[in-house]
């Protein structure tokens, strides 16, 4: 299922992408110190590949659809809890 998600549904949704993200990982964060449009890599959350791989395990099983390690938009989707929100609403099908 493919859909255009809007931007109230996405702001509603980020918070509960961001604590996906911490509680997969063990990570001793708190959700409100994430910056929504922040990184993942690096600087931000300081996520490495191997967590990526591991949050869209994750996101395949809580929302219903294949994250794929050859989408050639993987860059983009990972750049930031928003924009991974983004693709997670407008892909999901739970």
């Amino acid at each position: 299922m493919t859909s255009a998600a809007s931007p109230a549904d996405i702001d509603a949704l980020v918070p509960e992408v961001i604590a996906l993200i911490i509680e997969a990982l063990n990570m001793e964060l708190d959700a409100s110190e994430v910056d929504p449009d922040g990184p993942l890599y690096g600087d931000g959350m300081g996520l490495d590949s191997i967590d990526m791989l591991e949050i869209s395990l994750v996101i395949s099983k809580r929302y219903g659809f294949q994250m794929r390690s050859d989408n050639e938009d993987n860059e983009n989707i990972f750049s930031s809890p928003r924009a991974l929100t983004a693709y997670i609403a407008s892909q999901r099908t739970q």
